[in-house]
């Protein structure tokens, strides 16, 4: 299948050439293995945008995403590789506009029905917040209400929001990638330091985080943020993203606090310092957190504490953005699993108000509904991929000094076809 979605010479993502380059592979080979430690980051600043003129760069071409490399022998730490399930995608399937209607009332009864029982109250509270989390009309359908045999992609975005340094800078983000038929799933957890090009075509390079900053005016025009950052993603990844969601940290918390907090199996222990105050305006100081291994529960204050600590004391592995990816991965798997329990239901009523300062999609209520309904995270073949300096990636310094991500060798294709050997069709 090509990647008709793809126009590179509209907005192509260039290879650069940093000033220096630090830990590239040997013999420019595409390794997975463990999270490799960054250069410490103490300080606590936000991400600046540069601009670096490069005319001499010509746009790559992406390649058709059915061509693939051999796989690497060694086993990234956080992927899961699913069995075969026979090759490329699946073919488009026809679209149940037949049952539309019918799939819409049943929508809006289970939702309804979770949130404490089906009530004209109710109903219009459900339809209000779905007006007000998304572009998009609650009851509407841009994906046949995922009827489709077609792959359907979610690129989920966290940012601090306000009160925080680089308050619009998204430093998570990972592609939810599924199959709506069989409910294979796929996390692609895509670095913050990858170095892209940014606007299109101007020859001016920044780190992908800023992106959605700087599409939206500093948070002012989210649907055009979350419409350039999943643009860029789609070239980077090769994957159609259409969809985007955007998480607000401070909300994130409210909501996991209002659920009852998360239970969650901390894979390795580690101790961090963490700031004391969202905003170091209010309160610089740090304190010292720690995270055991094993099965614990958290609140919300603990699980954003786990997903975004990057100031680790002891297990440096734990320090790096790759296995900062990899922790929230784990959080939102234990948020998503605690709302489909139901013992939950009663409290998403209450719920609402926290996720309506939280997220902002250009998915409906009623798509989102349907897309969470048939992720399944606890599939052991969902594929769990992380894009790292171990395997598609390589370190790199911009000419002002900042760290960066590039693709190994300068290879685009790399990171496209290294996705497509991994997921779960």
């Amino acid at each position: 299948m090509s990647n008709n979605y793809i126009n590179p010479d509209d907005e192509p993502t260039l290879p650069v050439r940093p000033s220096s380059y630090q830990g590239q592979n040997q013999q420019g080979k595409l390794v997975l293995g463990s999270f490799k430690n960054q250069s410490g980051q103490s300080q606590r600043r936000p991400y600046q945008y540069v601009q670096q003129p490069d005319p001499a760069e010509q746009a790559t071409v992406y390649p058709n995403r059915a061509q693939q490399v051999a796989p690497n022998a060694n086993p990234y730490p956080y992927y899961q590789a699913p069995q075969p399930a026979g090759r490329g995608r699946s073919r488009r399937g026809p679209r149940r506009r037949g049952k539309g209607c019918l799939i819409t009332m049943l929508i809006v009864i289970v939702l309804a029905c979770i949130v404490g029982g089906f009530t004209l109250t109710t109903a219009q509270r459900v339809l209000a917040f779905g007006s007000a989390i998304s572009t998009q009309s609650p009851l509407s359908t841009q994906t046949g209400y995922m009827g489709t045999s077609d792959r359907t992609d979610l690129l989920v975005m966290g940012y601090g929001g306000s009160g925080h340094d680089g308050a619009n800078l998204t430093d998570s983000m990972m592609v939810i990638s599924l199959m709506p038929q069989n409910h294979h799933t796929t996390l692609i957890s895509v670095p913050r330091d990858l170095w892209i090009q940014y606007p299109p075509n101007s020859g001016n390079y920044t780190k992908l985080n800023s992106i959605y900053e700087l599409a939206s005016n500093n948070g002012q025009q989210p649907a055009v943020g979350g419409d350039a950052a999943a643009a860029k993603i789609s070239l980077v990844t090769g994957q159609n993203v259409k969809y985007w969601l955007t998480i607000n940290f401070t909300g994130f918390r409210e909501l996991i606090d209002s659920i009852g907090g998360v239970d969650v199996y901390v894979p390795d222990a580690f101790t961090a310092k963490y700031p004391k105050n969202d905003d170091p305006a209010i309160d610089a100081s740090w304190i010292t957190v720690h995270f055991n291994k094993g099965n614990q529960h958290m609140d919300g204050e603990t699980a954003i504490r786990y997903a975004r600590a990057r100031e680790v004391l002891d297990n440096l592995a734990e320090g790096t953005d790759f296995a900062r990816s990899a922790r929230q991965q784990i959080i939102i798997k234990a948020a998503l699993a605690k709302v489909k329990q139901m013992s939950t239901w009663p409290n998403l009523f209450n719920a609402m108000n926290a996720l309506q300062h939280t997220i902002y999609t250009n998915m409906s209520l009623a798509d989102l509904t349907e897309f969470a309904m048939k992720m399944d995270l606890n599939d052991p073949h969902t594929a769990h991929i992380g894009l790292s300096n171990q395997n598609v990636l390589q370190d790199g310094t911009s000419s002002d000094g900042q760290y960066i991500l590039q693709p190994a060798n300068g290879n685009w294709k790399g990171i496209i076809d290294y996705i497509n050997q991994h997921l779960y069709n």
